[in-house]
């Protein structure tokens, strides 16, 4: 019986063997971790192909004639050479997966925003500095991930991703959180560390779903004191900012777990924080001069470990 399922993957190939293209009956091609730098135009045979994977191998180029593959629901082209993305990309209308992680990339296509079944998106260290207006588009869109790259603001297309849940911009020059992120409402975890954020919107307080915000290494020097609006919030990590004081409102996150302040500019803490009944975790070293309070010990007392 003829399998539906090849996988060459670590073989050490430098091209894709002629006898691939014949199988026409494939539905899913592996081929990661290869030394492969062309895609054959044989392949475009393969019109069954629904799961396509060429991770870690030294591609720079993709044939248009490749996007002819309308049944494709998953394409992996991380960690390769890439410099551009035909346009042609747009035509896979049953695609729900894209990978382009780790290429050099500098522009995603306008018709990346036609692929209106997409679900994650991954274009993790490239060189974008923006991504066009089209995206807006990907309302089925649940995972984007623009990490390791060169945005300086955040792209106003996310707006439009009405089902995002996970948001990770982590390891950019990002300065702030535009107010609009308040209109993502299925928003589950938002990883922004390693930017130059000195603000959150006051927006921030509507994602009530929210239950990873995670901060660290930013620039921070207050928060709004709407963020104890976020009902749903497990873990809040405020690591290697310049917060000198937090709100008051921080006590009424009441399904917090864990909570990391190490490495700011605090001198005392707000007495809402007992008020955390679910609290695992409080994280406060590296504060110069704080007051630790003698209320810690009811959270001591309640199983919560505390550092400092």
């Amino acid at each position: 019986m003829f399998s539906r399922t090849l996988d060459l993957t670590g073989r050490k190939l430098k091209l894709i063997p002629g006898d691939v293209c014949n199988q026409t009956d494939l539905e899913e091609l592996w081929l990661d971790d290869n030394q492969i730098n062309e895609i054959p135009e044989g392949l475009t045979q393969l019109i069954r192909l629904k799961r396509f994977s060429l991770y870690k191998n030294n591609l720079k180029a993709i044939p248009e004639s490749f996007f002819s593959l309308r049944e494709l629901e998953s394409i992996n082209f991380s960690v390769n050479s890439l410099s551009s993305i035909p346009e042609s990309v747009g035509n896979l209308s049953h695609l729900q997966i894209l990978d382009l992680n780790h290429n050099a990339l500098t522009e995603i296509p306008k018709s990346v925003g036609r692929l209106k079944n997409l679900r994650f998106l991954y274009l993790a260290g490239n060189g974008f500095q923006t991504l066009p207006q089209t995206l807006e588009n990907l309302k089925k869109l649940i995972y984007l991930n623009i990490s390791h790259g060169k945005l300086e603001v955040l792209p106003r297309c996310i707006a439009g991703m009405t089902d995002l849940i996970e948001l990770r911009i982590y390891k950019n020059n990002i300065a702030s959180i535009a107010d609009w992120i308040g209109k993502l409402h299925t928003l589950k975890e938002i990883h922004a560390m390693n930017n130059q954020i000195a603000t959150l919107p006051t927006s921030i307080g509507n994602l009530k779903s929210l239950r990873k915000l995670m901060l660290e290494n930013n620039r921070l020097e207050s928060l709004p004191g709407n963020i104890g609006d976020l009902d749903s919030l497990t873990d809040l990590d405020l690591r290697g900012n310049r917060l000198t004081s937090l709100p008051e409102t921080i006590g009424n996150l009441k399904s917090l777990r864990f909570l990391d302040l190490r490495d700011n500019r605090l001198k005392s803490l707000p007495t809402g924080i007992q008020n955390l009944t679910h609290l695992e975790k409080l994280d406060v070293r590296l504060n110069k001069g704080i007051i630790i309070p003698k209320w810690l010990q009811g959270l001591k007392d309640r199983g919560c470990t505390i550092f400092y």
